[in-house]
């Protein structure tokens, strides 16, 4: 409900604006008398800039690009549906190398106080210029005659964004058991690998799951940026760039794959959550996202 109760907030605000901001937008640092000056920090509210809410949802239903191509809302859960099965290979590449990591970390402070920084560090990196030098090497390893196709470019991309949650969930999670309970693993003779399994594993569940929906939906932002940096079809993320380019004549168009963008990251980060229904005995005191 409180979801709901959100999404309605947002668009008032946006219908109020349009209402009572101005044509041109607010502008501070303007020079009285030089057209252009000044720095525009809130947008403008003609129907070009801003279209109303129910222009962007009547948009949907129309055909895509006139004639009788599919309505908007078709073409926009074909490509949703490209974008989002690249966006789950990326989250499992993701998954399995920030679970390693994690495990590494924790399992050997030298390589945590050598490796986190790094692992911190990397999401710095500006993804729309990190894509293009991704998509470089797989053209590289395409030629070479080991078969790399585009999407998979696109998987590994969204993989960088999804591993970092991953990893630092599972290095705090598996950190989380008490003392006491080490303790008496110990007095049990057990080695590492039956105190992962039975007791670091279960204790860490409140952390994972929190970092597994961050990761899925990082993969989905992942995955729409690299089809933009590296121009790949088929996929929301070009549709977008497409249909931006036509809003000066449609303004309502570029709406429809940013709402399938949005709906793709709760899609994604609330399939993730059905493993909390598996997982429900060890969800105690789960530590929020």
């Amino acid at each position: 409900m409180w979801g709901v109760i959100g999404v309605v907030a947002v668009i008032v605000i946006w219908e109020l604006y349009k209402f009572l901001g101005p044509a041109e937008g607010v502008v501070i640092w303007a020079v009285e008398g030089e057209a252009g000056s000044g720095v525009i920090i809130l947008p403008r509210t003609h129907d070009r800039a801003m279209p109303h809410v129910w222009d962007m949802v009547a948009r949907l239903f129309e055909p895509t690009s006139g004639g009788d191509t599919p309505a908007l809302w078709v073409t926009v859960a074909q490509a949703a549906l490209v974008t989002l099965g690249i966006a789950a290979v990326g989250w499992l590449i993701g998954v399995i190398v920030g679970a390693l990591l994690g495990l590494a970390m924790q399992r050997w402070r030298l390589v945590e106080w050598g490796l986190l920084p790094w692992v911190v560090v990397s999401q710095i990196v500006p993804l729309i210029a990190f894509a293009p030098v991704v998509n470089a090497i797989g053209n590289q390893i395409d030629r070479g005659g080991t078969p790399w196709p585009q999407w998979l470019s696109v998987a590994v991309i969204a993989s960088y964004l999804a591993f970092f949650p991953v990893a630092i969930g599972v290095l705090r999670g598996l950190d989380a058991p008490d003392r006491i309970h080490i303790d008496l693993m110990h007095t049990y003779a057990a080695g590492y690998w039956p105190t992962l399994l039975r007791l670091r594993l279960p204790a860490a569940v409140p952390y994972l799951l929190p970092a597994l929906r961050l990761a899925a939906a990082n993969a989905v932002l992942g995955a729409v940026v690299a089809e933009v940096s590296i121009g790949m079809r088929g996929g929301i993320g070009r549709m977008l760039i497409q249909l931006a380019g036509q809003a000066s004549s449609d303004p309502a168009a570029p709406w429809g794959p940013t709402f399938g963008a949005i709906v793709l990251g709760l899609i994604a980060a609330g399939s993730v959550a059905l493993l909390g229904l598996w997982l429900k005995n060890y969800r105690r005191g789960e530590a929020t996202a």
